[in-house]
Formats: C-alpha cells, sequence, structure tokens
C-alpha cells in the first residue's frame, strides 16, 4: 500500500558470547536465569496480588511488560535478583537472576499468596461479597523483604503520592545497584543499607524529601538487620519493632506488614482518604474518621486489611469536593 512504512527487523548476531548489536556495539550476553514452575491450586491474578508492590507507574525496582510478565529487583539476603512472572494456561512460569536469585524463586509461592487463607474471610456486606465475587484471584503477597516496603513507605508519608513515588525513583536509580539479567530497560535494586546511610543532605532536598523524612529512614538503615529479622514475626509484633524506629508509626508500620508478611488484619489508620472511603461504601459516610472506619471494620477482626483491600478494589468511593468556585473567580475577588 502506497505511503505505508514498514521498518527493518532488528538483527543482532553472538560472537565470542557477547552479543553483537546492528551498529556493532558489543554488550555481555546474559546468561539463562534459574527457572521454576508452580501450578497454584485456584485462580491467580498477577497484577491483583503484586500490584501493591508497585509505587508509580516509573517504579524502577517493578515493571510489567506487554507480554503480560511482572518484573522485580529486589535485594535479597542472598543479594541482588531480578525475578520475572508470567502465567500461562493456569501454570506460574517464573525465572530469576542474579544471587538473590535463589532466594526469589524460593519464596516464590508466598509472593503469589500461597501463604494467604481468603476462606478465613467472610463478607457480612453485599459490596464486599459481590466484589469477592468479581476478584477470585486476589491473594495477599507476603515478599519476606522489611526494608523494601518501609522506605517507600516512610517516603509516602505526609505526602502526596506523586511526590513520594518521584522521590523513591530519583533516589533509586542514582544510588540502586543496575538489575541482574535481561531486565527491562532502567530497572534498578533499591540501595543497600549502608548507602542510604551516605546519601547527602542535599540529595535527599533534591528528590524533595524533608529533614524529618530522611531522618527517620536513616535511622531505620541503621538496624536494618533488627527490622530485617521481624519477618520471623507475627504481624503484630513485626508492627511492634518497626514502631521502636521513632518516625514510624501505625500507618507506617501497617504499610509495611500488609507486603512483608501479607498481613490480613493489618488496617491502615491515620490515612487521609481510606477512613472516608470506607465509611461511605459501608455506611454512606463520607466524613468517617478512624474511630468509624475501624468500628465498621471490627466484624472483620483478622481480615480487616482484606476488607479494606475490597473496597478499594468495588470502586465505590465518594465524589472528590470541589470548590463551589472556580479558582480563576475565587482570585478576583
Amino acid at each position: 500500500m502506497a505511503g505505508r512504512f514498514s521498518p527493518r527487523p532488528t538483527r543482532t548476531t553472538v560472537r565470542g558470547g557477547h552479543v553483537v548489536t546492528p551498529g556493532g556495539v558489543p554488550r555481555p550476553a546474559v546468561a539463562p536465569g534459574r527457572t521454576r514452575t508452580w501450578t497454584p491450586p485456584w485462580p491467580l491474578d498477577l497484577g491483583l496480588v503484586l500490584g501493591p508492590l508497585r509505587r508509580g507507574p516509573y517504579d524502577p525496582t517493578f515493571r510489567t511488560t506487554p507480554d503480560g510478565s511482572v518484573w522485580r529487583a529486589c535485594r535479597t539476603p542472598a543479594g541482588t535478583g531480578t525475578l520475572r512472572v508470567a502465567m500461562r494456561g493456569g501454570v506460574v512460569h517464573a525465572e530469576a537472576w542474579g544471587a538473590g536469585g535463589e532466594w526469589l524463586l524460593d519464596r516464590l509461592p508466598g509472593l503469589l499468596g500461597a501463604l494467604d487463607d481468603p476462606d478465613a474471610f467472610e463478607p457480612l456486606h453485599r459490596l464486599l461479597a459481590v466484589t469477592r465475587h468479581r476478584r477470585p484471584g486476589l491473594r495477599l503477597t507476603r515478599t519476606g523483604l522489611v526494608l523494601e516496603s518501609l522506605i517507600p513507605s516512610v517516603l509516602e508519608q505526609k505526602v502526596t503520592t506523586d511526590e513520594a513515588y518521584r522521590a523513591w525513583r530519583l533516589l533509586v536509580r542514582k544510588y540502586g545497584d543496575p538489575a541482574p539479567g535481561p531486565a527491562p530497560e532502567r530497572m534498578c535494586v533499591m540501595p543497600a543499607a549502608r548507602t542510604w546511610a551516605l546519601i547527602p543532605s542535599w540529595e535527599w532536598h533534591r528528590a524533595g524529601v524533608d529533614d524529618k523524612r530522611a531522618s527517620t529512614i536513616l535511622r531505620a538503615v541503621r538496624v536494618a538487620a533488627r527490622l530485617e529479622e521481624s519477618v520471623s514475626f507475627d504481624p503484630e509484633r513485626a508492627q511492634a519493632r518497626l514502631e521502636l524506629v521513632s518516625g514510624v508509626g501505625p500507618w507506617t508500620s501497617a504499610e509495611v506488614v500488609q507486603r512483608s508478611h501479607g498481613a490480613a488484619d493489618a488496617v491502615t489508620v491515620g490515612d487521609l482518604h481510606l477512613p472516608g472511603i470506607v465509611g461511605y461504601a459501608l455506611a454512606g459516610d463520607r466524613d468517617a474518621d478512624d474511630s468509624v472506619m475501624l468500628a465498621l471494620l471490627a466484624p472483620y477482626a483478622g481480615q480487616r486489611h482484606r476488607a479494606a483491600r475490597l473496597i478499594l478494589l468495588s470502586g465505590r468511593a465518594p465524589a472528590r469536593r470541589v470548590p463551589k468556585m472556580p479558582r480563576w473567580d475565587i482570585g478576583r475577588l
């Protein structure tokens, strides 16, 4: 057809263990990673299960690709590692690279919700029953890693999500390590604890992080090993240890154990929006505060985080309040 352009496909060759691009520039060939397959005995939605681990659309440690694969770059107790997870025909296919690759593959079922027990949740409200029915692939992830959830959660304290995501992106890309293996472009592993401790004050400010949040992260990384030990604790005890770090309160500790421990009952208190969303969904109260939210979630004791997660997935939320007068009119007064 006239005017139609078909680009020439890119060709590569392998010479002496290196990939040679069309321009003749060699780059190291990537060795095959370790692999594992696993068949979950229940429906599994990778996006729903792993979505909470993503810190914004440009998170350097998390990527989804057009083929449906989910990539994670992690700092594990065994070293840095990259994990790629995909589903085909109800079977999970995983591949991992780096010193931490085997550690990541060993914990693959837990990451994908095998340690979760959604049958323990009994919906008492129609909205929750309908949402659970429509989301059969929802499970609560369990990463077994504390610091990778704690640092971005601290960055999210008292600021907009966009500001927190930007800070996380800038700091990880500048001070993190390249993701092992054939990871998508610009994927990074978050910095080691010592590296976080050595970031200059002006770099925190350049990333938009105030002194209070930066100081909290610095205090946390100084006791990183003690915090990582808490993965063997129950969620309540783990939260108590996290809150020994000055600047880490119930909001932050809940956000961490929801991911590191798969904590089904760790409800996030102190959130700006969640009480109003829960109150509106369960009682039509858009002005609910934490006390009202906790009272509404009390019948789901042991599963309060799951109940809140289902409410968020339902899409039922109060309409955003807007000024009664457009800003340009206010400016004329």
